[in-house]
């Protein structure tokens, strides 16, 4: 965990100017699981990402929130819910922040604005016919 470990030098980017700057995804032995390897700009403010895996029909086999992560490295495992090996997927990874509502004492329902979206990254992936 290179959290503990982060270069003081290291130019922190402010909310606007955070980027996914490389995405890895590995499939599993079984073909129903990939390794998910993310890596982030170095950031003033923690972002959140959402994670996404889609079948050629559109639908959804995976989905992963993270949110305000400490870290720039993310690696991970995402189980799908249904797979089909030779097929092709994609994989929909949004980094954004969150304004949240300031607490009040009066209780109010109150609709949360819309997240302000820094980057989205697609990238197609196949699970080979040996995973099987």
């Amino acid at each position: 965990m290179d959290f503990f470990f982060q270069d003081p030098n290291e130019v922190r980017l402010p909310p606007e100017q955070v980027r996914l700057l490389e995405s890895c995804i590995t499939p599993l032995g079984g073909g129903n699981r990939v390794k998910i390897f993310l890596e982030l700009t170095p950031f003033m403010k923690r972002p959140n990402i959402e994670i996404t895996i889609i079948n050629s029909s559109g639908k959804i086999l995976a989905h992963s929130s993270i949110l305000e992560t400490m870290l720039r490295k993310l690696e991970f495992i995402m189980h799908l819910r249904e797979s089909e090996p030779g097929s092709e997927y994609k994989l929909e990874a949004i980094v954004y922040y969150q304004k949240l509502p300031e607490p009040s004492d009066v209780q109010m329902d109150l609709p949360l604005p819309d997240p302000m979206i820094v980057d989205h990254h697609s990238k197609m992936f196949m699970i080979p016919q040996s995973q099987t």
